[in-house]
């Protein structure tokens, strides 16, 4: 089933918006990181579906009314941006809000999970507007509730990567959640982590090998126009399959196996490597949450952003070989990154996403203990906007991988936007060679 050109299964959208319940205060801003700024090009788009006993009687008056106090947390969410005298953006705190679109869809949630075209079709389900290019009236978060023919409602979230990455985005929607059952929080602390990479400005260090500089974009913070097409594809790998390909990587040696997000990236980087033959890409960028990062509730970009070498054909190298790299030779490129960022004051225009074939590793992100009513998302689906040629692959847990404290044992749902030329010839590798599907 799919949807044509002609028709949308989208209507009666309604537009409005929602500030914090108090006042912030006047002249509150907030100034964001050199991190921070330069992800601004990027963009995280997020759909949460639920069933109806999720949205049993929650009215757009009590979503608004949790939302009132949850956003008093939030209330740097709720600014818009502004440059001061040198050029170097920050958050006027003024409470503009976010923007809220409610819609209807002629669909069932179970019809609409079942789209063959559920990557091209879920856009409809989540806002694509990006900041720029008047700032000022620019929202950094848009939220999208759209309800379903069968009761159940998705929850689309299209996130302004400069406040926050994944993990910061999915702890944004968490909280919400607990507004939602009636939970309370103490005031919100906005300063700067103790842990934050600090910087030595006489100490000249090499450029980051994990972004690349675009031409300037000025006040709309959009990537240009680029020449290569890309598509999305996604597929889910369960947990007997995830199995047998750790044991097939490592191949006599049963006493060891890769994890699932390095065991995925290698057969991955491979099959690209095989389908770009001598364009193969030999250094890739790693994204993962900070294990060191214990700050919760913090807007703020802290994943870790690495990148990894390969001094050998990456085309015909063992998977394994691959593997033993991602684990064991990823180099932090934060601290160029930030310099980098430092070095230009604040003005750098930088893709990351993209740069290099990129891996994101969201197992750690909290995308399904969000509950309203006590249900859990029947899925949830997250994708990156902004980004580079060279593509980007996502890899997230799955719904039956969410169990509190039991870690995660079962499949993965992985999401690859490459160049629209090499979409089937990397699909064809992956089934050739991995059976994946």
């Amino acid at each position: 089933m799919g949807i044509s050109k002609e028709e949308s299964p989208i209507f009666n959208i309604k537009l409005s918006s929602v500030g914090p319940g108090r006042c912030t205060g006047q002249d509150v801003v907030h100034v964001p990181s050199n991190m921070d700024l330069a992800m601004k090009l990027h963009y995280l788009r997020g759909a949460y579906y639920f069933g109806s006993q999720a949205f049993q009687g929650l009215t757009i008056k009590k979503i608004k009314e949790a939302m009132f106090k949850w956003l008093n947390h939030y209330y740097v969410a709720c600014g818009r941006f502004r440059r001061s005298e040198s050029g170097r953006p920050f958050v006027k705190c003024n409470d503009c809000g976010v923007r809220i679109i409610e819609a209807e869809c002629d669909r069932t949630v179970e019809e609409w999970l079942e789209m063959k075209d559920l990557i091209s079709q879920q856009k409809l389900l989540y806002p694509n507007q990006v900041i720029g290019p008047e700032l000022q009236f620019s929202p950094q978060v848009l939220i999208q509730i759209t309800r379903f023919k069968c009761g159940g409602a998705s929850l689309g979230l299209s996130w302004a990567h400069v406040l926050g990455d994944a993990f910061c985005a999915a702890e944004f929607i968490d909280m919400w959640g607990k507004f939602m059952a009636g939970h309370q929080l103490s005031a919100q602390s906005y300063e700067k982590p103790g842990n934050q990479l600090l910087l030595s400005p006489e100490k000249h260090l090499e450029d980051p090998l994990s972004v690349k500089r675009v031409a300037p974009v000025e006040d709309h913070w959009i990537v240009g126009n680029s020449k290569t097409k890309m598509e999305t594809y996604s597929f889910h790998v369960s947990s007997t399959q995830l199995s047998r390909l750790q044991a097939e990587i490592c191949g006599r040696n049963d006493d060891f196996r890769f994890p699932p997000f390095e065991s995925l990236c290698a057969v991955i980087w491979q099959s690209i490597a095989k389908v770009r033959k001598r364009a193969e890409p030999k250094v890739v960028t790693i994204c993962r949450s900070d294990p060191h990062d214990k700050v919760k509730a913090m807007l703020r970009n802290s994943q870790v952003i690495g990148v990894v070498s390969a001094d050998f054909p990456t085309a015909e190298a063992h998977a394994e070989d691959l593997a033993l790299l991602i684990t064991e030779k990823l180099v932090d490129d934060r601290r160029k990154i930030e310099a980098a960022v430092e070095s230009e004051k604040g003005l750098s225009d930088l893709v990351m996403y993209g740069a290099n074939l990129t891996f994101v590793n969201l197992e750690d992100a909290n995308f399904y203990t969000l509950e309203l009513h006590g249900q859990k998302p029947l899925y949830v689906s997250y994708a990156v906007d902004g980004i580079g040629d060279e593509g980007v692959v996502l890899v997230l847990r799955t719904p039956k991988d969410s169990s509190e404290g039991g870690g995660f044992c079962g499949g993965r749902i992985v999401s690859i936007t490459l160049p629209e030329n090499e979409v089937v010839g990397v699909k064809s590798e992956l089934k050739r060679r991995w059976s994946i599907t």
